[in-house]
């Protein structure tokens, strides 16, 4: 490698080195909702989140078999004094429902939505 090459690969190294972190790209961290299900209600920790990956811990603390759907995905049916982790990306602000979707629950009080900024 020629020397001309050589201290261009080192301005260049230093050059990168200096960029100020903010023209660099963020670390997306996720945000945690605890979603706690029971008879006919579910209690968010949090009702609003930025987009991006939000991880919803799902606990359910009611005596029958309950689901937690939103934006097109949704957990399995979670026994009473389980849990499960539902991974959702949300790529823009909106306002997204989420419901139980076994039997009927929905219609007794199992849903709402998620303000996301």
């Amino acid at each position: 490698m020629s020397r001309t090459r050589f201290a261009l690969l080192i301005v260049l190294a230093l050059l990168v080195a200096a960029a100020p972190a903010a023209a660099r790209p963020a670390a997306t961290t996720a945000t945690t909702v605890t979603v706690k299900m029971k008879e006919f209600r579910f209690i968010l920790s949090r009702s609003t989140v930025h987009h991006g990956k939000v991880i919803f811990v799902v606990i359910n603390v009611g005596k029958i078999n309950h689901d937690f759907k939103i934006n097109g995905k949704k957990t399995a049916s979670i026994a009473p004094g389980k849990r499960a982790k539902l991974v959702v990306t949300f790529a823009k602000a909106g306002r997204y429902p989420y419901l139980c979707v076994i039997g009927q629950h929905w219609k007794f009080g199992m849903k709402g939505r998620l303000k996301v900024t």
